[in-house]
């Protein structure tokens, strides 16, 4: 590679706009300066977002000078903490452009808890549908065993590909399929956590004319993007904070439209979510509107925290966090498609459209040998760990972009399930690349607000070391998999 300055000369002049976003330059010393202090890259923002050193001494400081008490009461402290609550509940509304007279906003523990929520409480029936797309976290696929239970029918849309996009004749057939008399549930991504292709956000209008209730799962799209829902309208929107600025964890919300409120049927009560229950009696009142759907004590005293994480993002602005992520992964993008061995055979498949149109930070991919051989991504992670590269390495809890773009087929899978419960990840990931020379995984990388060039040029230099490099001379994986799992996949 060339020398970083004369990269970056060179960077510069394919982006200009990228020097509109040196406020976040500044940022890096002042908020992250802990990045370059540990030498640490950091390339997992789809895992998680970087807080800022601000936010951590606003929230300590607003714990240091308040008292504050559990807020399902009248007490004082009691109803401070209320007020905190309830103040926090109307600026995230506030951010997404959401008129309070349309939209209710619910925390949950993260994102997969506000999709739960959303799956257990839909009144599926034997006549219902739900569509939802091949790529999509697994917390979304998981609410096809909601609609199973209760008889509905479930439809997946499938990927094209290489790009990883839907096509949209396809999603029309499916859509146009359902009775519009039942309840019927699409749900799809904004951008995909494996791919970071974005979907049109078209498909909601498009799908509620047609009769169908709306889940967007925006959790991979609005820590660099900004969702204005006085344009665009989904019926339940899922949203997690800690990928959006890192602080605090174990808060998410789920947007829910005012107007399909209504049909929303719990399975069961909790404290906090009804306004009388009677053991004697046997029956209970669910309150109204969001408490029905915040079980018991809500993470209170960190919830003051997502105002102040909101107002980071503000403060550093969308356009420009959206600018920085852009140049940075189109730059990667076009310096990975190009890198070659030797022999001229190509380094890297990606996985996904190959420029940054209509796509977000987020790049998967992997690499392989000379021949033509898959290179072990279990490895390359380890790799990366000595050369302080944080990336993540698996399915990232998506199998379904997953099993497409690395042109898995229903054989394969079938191959895997009916081994039953002895099949472990390590006896999978070693079946499916006997099975032609395919991957269980990949390599992925995403930036974000605290993201620069350098992080960008270390990342691409070390990719240059696998140049003519194969299996045996990087070396044999020694991480244990298995009781990574959770760590590797997870988003």
């Amino acid at each position: 590679m060339d020398s970083m300055e004369s990269g970056y000369a060179d960077f510069l002049k394919a982006y200009p706009g990228y020097d509109k976003t040196r406020l976040l330059d500044e940022w890096r010393k002042t908020e992250y300066g802990r990045l370059d202090l540990k030498q640490q890259i950091y390339l997992d923002y789809t895992g998680g977002g970087l807080y800022g050193a601000s936010q951590l001494s606003q929230h300590l400081e607003m714990l240091n000078n308040s008292v504050l008490g559990n807020p399902h009461s009248g007490n004082l402290t009691s109803q401070a903490m209320t007020d905190l609550v309830e103040e926090t509940r109307r600026y995230i509304l506030s951010y997404f452009n959401a008129n309070p007279d349309e939209y209710i906003a619910i925390f949950t523990a993260n994102a997969s808890g506000a999709l739960k929520l959303a799956g257990e409480s839909y009144p599926f029936n034997a006549g219902s549908l739900f569509a939802l797309t091949y790529d999509n976290h697994n917390s979304v696929n998981g609410i096809r065993e909601f609609a199973s239970s209760k008889g509905a029918k479930v439809q997946y849309i499938p990927l094209t590909s290489p790009d990883l996009r839907l096509d949209q004749n396809t999603v029309d057939e499916v859509l146009d399929t359902a009775d519009g008399s039942q309840q019927n549930l699409f749900a799809f991504p904004a951008q995909s956590n494996f791919s970071g292709v974005q979907h049109s956000l078209e498909w909601i209008a498009r799908a509620q004319d047609k009769g169908w209730d709306v889940l967007l799962d925006a959790a991979a799209f609005v820590p660099t993007n900004h969702l204005n829902l006085k344009i665009v309208k989904p019926d339940f929107v899922c949203i997690s904070f800690y990928k959006m600025f890192g602080y605090p964890t174990g808060i998410g919300t789920l947007l829910i439209r005012r107007s399909v409120f209504h049909k929303l049927d719990r399975p069961w009560f909790a404290g906090g979510t009804v306004n009388f229950a009677s053991v004697q009696g046997k029956g209970h009142y669910l309150a109204e509107n969001e408490a029905a759907f915040e079980d018991g004590t809500i993470n209170y005293l960190n919830i003051p925290a997502i105002k102040m994480g909101l107002l980071h993002l503000e403060k550093a602005g969308m356009d420009i966090i959206g600018k920085r992520v852009h140049c940075l992964a189109d730059w990667v993008l076009q310096n990975l498609y190009a890198m070659q061995h030797d022999n001229g055979k190509p380094m890297v498949r990606l996985y996904g459209p190959v420029d940054s149109h209509q796509r977000g930070g987020t790049i998967t991919f992997n690499l392989y040998s000379p021949d033509g051989y898959l290179l072990d991504y279990r490895r390359i992670e380890e790799l990366a760990n000595e050369k302080h590269i944080s990336l993540r390495t698996g399915c990232f809890c998506n199998p379904g972009a997953g099993e497409i773009a690395e042109g898995l087929t229903p054989e394969d899978m079938e191959a895997a399930i009916k081994t039953g419960k002895d099949m472990s990840l390590p006896r999978f990931v070693q079946m499916i690349q006997h099975r032609g020379n395919k991957s269980a995984g990949a390599i992925r990388i995403s930036f974000g607000l605290a993201s620069n060039f350098t992080d960008a040029y270390h990342f691409l230099e070390f990719v240059s070391t696998f140049r003519d490099k194969n299996n045996l001379n990087i070396g044999r994986a020694t991480l244990d998999i298995a009781s990574c799992r959770v760590i590797r996949d997870g988003s």
